[in-house]
């Protein structure tokens, strides 16, 4: 009874011993060949819809969804002419819409958002001590929270050429002379070669960069 115990302690403690091997070497593997970060979000170039002439607003077209092509009429400024025809600045769709007809508006105000759905990309956020490892044209594997079942493919077309904290509202400064060193993010965008149209600006996405 006693030889049977010291057996299956022994099978036990190999299979820890070699999950824990298994598990490192996995671990390693990942990090000798990868960059990975789940700090990345779905993103597009947002451009803003707005009027260039104040007054009244009429004809309004730009409802969530609508799609348009550069220079298509969205609305217009009442007694305006032409300087009051409000046109899609890019042909894409509009993703936000602040506006009614009747409404008073002036120049320059955001009435619309506009993106391209077809160009969405994602801006991942990359630890300042791996950033060595990242370059241009690598390629990316892509996976989206909203649909985690599918990778998508990509490659990383820029590396930031600054930290995220130097464009922060609130920069990080030592006021008290207790400094704690924070590992700063590069941003990296990728662009993804084929996706899910449900896919949006704003979901929550994880990448793993390859090495070269």
């Amino acid at each position: 009874m006693k030889a049977s115990r010291i057996i299956l302690f022994n099978l036990i403690a190999l299979v820890i011993l070699a999950a824990l091997v298994l598990g490192g070497y996995y671990y390693l593997y990942q990090r000798w060949n990868y960059i990975a970060t789940d700090d990345a979000r779905v993103w597009a170039d947002l451009v803003p819809v707005s009027p260039a002439a104040p007054g009244r607003l009429s004809g309004w077209k730009g409802t969530v969804g609508q799609t348009f092509n550069q220079g298509d009429t969205i609305g217009q400024i009442d007694g305006a002419g032409d300087a009051g025809r409000i046109t899609a600045p890019i042909s894409g769709s509009i993703i936000q819409s602040n506006a009614t007809d009747g409404q008073i508006v002036s120049i320059g105000q955001p009435l619309a958002t506009m993106a391209d759905m077809k160009k969405l990309y994602i801006l991942a956020n990359i630890e300042e001590t791996r950033i060595a490892d990242v370059n241009v044209g690598a390629d990316v594997d892509v996976t989206v929270d909203a649909d985690p079942g599918a990778t998508i493919k990509g490659r990383v077309d820029q590396v930031g050429l600054a930290a995220n904290s130097v464009f922060s509202l609130f920069p990080q400064q030592n006021t008290t002379g207790n400094y704690t060193r924070v590992v700063q993010r590069i941003p990296v965008r990728i662009s993804m070669t084929a996706y899910d149209q449900d896919i949006v600006p704003g979901m929550n996405a994880t990448v793993r960069i390859h090495k070269s």
